[in-house]
């Protein structure tokens, strides 16, 4: 911690004397700049430090310095001093890649106490790179959050931004696109990466039993609750949940939700006692919230809580380079769970997986590569190519086949959802299972924590 050091960058004389006077009472090496040029020439991509910076400034603004730095580096943290009226664009600011931001007036204490957690992020960004460079390797949110299209690039600087902080996220994207790999690098990125992460899904919570899965009960609380139960927020104490598919929840239960994340407290059903709860909250959506709030289906204000922080995952369609490579990487990492040898693929077929639409994202071209792997795409793509000399039956028999094996890619192998997705019994899947030779064996994996 201390080579590294803050820059402060503020044309107030006189505040930045106090200022850079409070930091240095902490302990903190500070060097104070009156003009947002002076700090551009101390800029370098392996800058050892941060920046605090006023956004009220002549020339040039704090927030068109950020953009400065972050187009030579990234991952330097930028703290923002905001008056009382620019705290909106202070949080529009987080979104786009500030670390944080405080609110004029500040005490000197609080203002240290930021800037030590974001030299502490500062260091390990720098320990990570040099341990990098040393292993020749990419760092594990590359590798989790594939891809070198702008769009990706993007996304992980925001992620490296926001991860290390306490921010409460909302991450919108289309299905597949991989929201849940998102939230879990946020948490394994934060403090609170050796807590628990308790996913929750809200559409599948049952109406009945929502608020007890989620507060918890005492005993008698309601007909049936013979003892008393810890809910998945108490389960989670210390770590981080994700609230999946938010924009499903009930509007009464929206509201609790509300109280939740403003005062850190919940009460379980049948008791009068409240609990403290550390805790962050990371929620997901498929669709844009604010429509959802013109519609009715979802509480404004509950959205402005949430969407303090909030990241957006692009769909495949707006990063089409990356999936050629995208699709290597897929196809290795399942060869290696498979155990199966590496499959080499022709350029002219990337090139048609490039060209092709792929409304389920992400997750629909792990599919892909998944039966590729398992030679399965090459027995399809020659069953398209004889279609028309084949019966009406065979036909049939075909596509009844990549059904069955897209639902075991999908379920992994575990045949009760596969049987109970696809209106069968038991019996009648093994029936099938039998007929069309496929082993269920053979997709038995869990799939490995990445978003290429």
């Amino acid at each position: 911690m201390s080579a590294l050091h803050v820059l402060l960058v503020d044309d107030d004389a006189d505040l930045r004397a106090s200022t850079e006077q409070a930091l240095d009472l902490a302990g903190l090496k500070v060097e104070g700049l009156s003009s947002p040029e002076m700090a551009l020439e101390r800029i370098t991509a392996g800058f050892a430090g941060v920046v605090i910076t006023d956004i009220r400034m002549p020339d040039m603004d704090g927030l068109t310095l950020m953009t400065r730095i972050h187009e030579i580096d990234g991952d330097i943290p930028v703290i923002l001093i905001t008056g009382h009226g620019d705290v909106p664009l202070a949080v529009r600011a987080m979104r786009d890649g500030a670390h944080d931001f405080i609110e004029k007036p500040f005490s000197g204490a609080q203002l240290a106490t930021i800037a030590a957690r974001a030299l502490s992020y500062r260091q390990l960004v720098l320990d990570n790179r040099r341990l990098r460079a040393v292993a020749g390797q990419a760092d594990d949110l590359e590798a989790r959050l594939v891809g070198r299209s702008n769009a990706m690039i993007a996304l992980r600087r925001q992620v490296r931004t926001v991860g290390p902080s306490d921010a409460d996220v909302l991450i919108i994207g289309d299905t597949g696109t991989g929201k849940e790999v998102v939230a879990r690098a946020l948490h394994d990125m934060s403090a609170r990466a050796a807590r628990p992460f308790v996913a929750i899904t809200c559409s599948a919570l049952p109406d009945t039993l929502i608020e007890s899965e989620l507060f918890g009960h005492e005993a008698g609380a309601f007909p049936g609750a013979i003892r008393a139960r810890m809910g998945k927020f108490d389960h989670a104490r210390g770590g981080t949940i994700l609230l999946d598919d938010i924009g499903a929840m009930p509007l009464a239960l929206q509201g609790k939700l509300l109280r939740v994340l403003q005062d850190r407290v919940i009460t379980p059903l049948g008791s009068n006692v409240q609990h403290d709860l550390d805790l962050r909250f990371i929620a997901t959506s498929r669709v844009p919230l604010e429509h959802e709030v013109t519609l009715g289906r979802f509480r404004a204000d509950l959205l402005y809580r949430l969407n303090a922080v909030s990241l957006r995952l692009p769909p495949l369609s707006e990063r089409v380079e990356d999936i050629p490579a995208l699709f290597a990487r897929l196809l290795s990492e399942a060869c290696a769970r498979h155990r199966l040898p590496a499959r080499t693929v022709s350029p002219e077929f990337l090139a048609e997986l490039a060209r092709a639409d792929w409304p389920g994202n992400v997750r629909e071209l792990r599919n892909v590569a998944e039966r590729h792997a398992l030679g399965l795409e090459r027995d399809q793509q020659n069953e398209d190519a004889t279609t028309q000399t084949r019966s009406l039956a065979e036909q049939i028999a075909a596509h009844e086949r990549k059904l069955l094996v897209d639902a075991l890619i999908r379920h992994k192998g575990v045949l009760k959802p596969v049987y109970e997705s696809m209106g069968l019994s038991r019996k009648a899947l093994y029936d099938k299972l039998v007929k069309h030779g496929i082993d269920k064996a053979h997709f038995h994996t869990p799939h490995k924590d990445m978003l290429p």
